[in-house]
């Protein structure tokens, strides 16, 4: 995989009824992971052991932190410290990179 031009939005898709997830590299805890989501898909609350980013690839979701809701639109980066509770809900048919660092 390494040293080739991929197609971000082409390595996972909305194939089952579940959340479709492919890592392309990791390293100890760190990650980078493409996700691909259906709209009203959820993915429930949980916790990263790592600071965080998505970055919106298509589509629309809504990353959810205690009161605090933020909709993270295509082409927008939403960045958040560990051990910070959450949870993804799809708006729109999305996809999405996963940035553990």
């Amino acid at each position: 995989m390494f040293f080739n031009v991929l197609k971000a939005k082409d390595l996972v898709g909305f194939d089952n009824g579940n959340f479709e997830k492919n890592v392309l590299m990791a390293d100890n805890d760190s990650t980078l992971a493409v996700i691909a989501l259906k709209k009203g898909e959820i993915i429930d609350t949980h916790t990263s052991i790592c600071d965080a980013a998505v970055y919106v690839l298509e589509g629309e979701i809504e990353l959810h932190f205690d009161a605090e809701k933020f909709e993270v639109d295509k082409g927008q980066i939403l960045m958040f410290k560990k051990d910070k509770e959450h949870k993804v809900v799809a708006n729109k048919d999305s996809k999405f990179f996963l940035i553990k660092i």
